[in-house]
């Protein structure tokens, strides 16, 4: 066998024989077993992982498999995670320990005419790294700033820096990508052709992430115009609003 190494992050070529030897390289966890919903292309799996708001982070802790959800984001090739130092992740991570990071994008429910058939159309992503923790200063916060902005792009730029205090408690890993997958089903069911005939409804819901409100939160300071994080880029100034202003619901906020 050749010796030769296979980038798994770099464009997908469209030889047959150089993407046989690039799956062949793959070591077995990496592999994707339906290899028609594989997609290939590493650009459109980061895409995805920048797309997807909620990460799963697989690892191991005291011989015990854990399973995480948290918030992630990526510079390049590289991701980053974060947390209190004190939590299991955080503390118990050491470099070049082995983790396995996941994400999915739900685009419909596929309504089959059998229960065997119905599916959902998909785009989901595993990425396999090491993880290492991020010690120098201007590497922390540029994750930092990274993983503010994937809540609302811009957001660090508005609010006070973090204290010394804050940053001091904060852990911040990095998970290098050593191999990221993507799978996708798109498109309607796939029935058994002699149900195609039955009077069974059939098709795909649509679904997609959208926005339900804005709520103040009860303690704002008077006078506070909606963020440009919120309003989106290039928007005018806005005024402060009050709570019965329309597209804002005033309700009783989290503690």
């Amino acid at each position: 066998m050749s010796d030769t190494k296979i980038d798994q992050t770099a464009a997908p070529s469209s030889d047959p024989a150089t993407r046989r030897a690039r799956r062949a390289s793959l070591p077995r966890h990496a592999k994707v077993r339906v290899a028609k919903r594989e997609v290939a292309d590493p650009a459109a799996a980061f895409e995805v992982l920048d797309l997807a708001r909620i990460a799963h982070v697989g690892f191991v802790d005291e011989g015990r498999p854990m399973v995480i959800p948290m918030l992630h984001a990526r510079i390049e090739r590289t991701l980053y995670i974060h947390g209190a130092k004190a939590t299991r992740i955080v503390k118990g991570m050491q470099d070049r320990a082995p983790v396995c990071l996941t994400v999915t994008l739900l685009d419909g429910i596929v309504v089959a005419r059998s229960a065997f058939h119905h599916s959902m159309n998909y785009r989901s992503v595993v990425v396999h790294g090491a993880v290492r923790h991020v010690v120098g200063d201007r590497e922390r916060e540029a994750a930092l700033v990274a993983l503010t902005d994937r809540l609302l792009p811009g957001r660090w730029d508005e609010v006070r820096p973090m204290t010394d205090k804050e940053l001091a408690a904060t852990g911040v890993l990095a998970i290098e990508v050593e191999h990221i997958t993507m799978k996708r089903r798109e498109g309607p069911p796939v029935d058994d052709e002699a149900d195609y005939a039955l009077p069974v409804w059939a098709g795909v819901v649509e679904l997609a992430e959208t926005v339900t409100a804005v709520t103040p939160d009860e303690r704002l300071a008077p006078d506070v115009p909606l963020p440009r994080s919120l309003r989106g880029p290039g928007a005018a100034e806005a005024p402060a609003a009050p709570a019965s202003s329309p597209g804002l619901s005033r309700g009783r906020g989290a503690a």
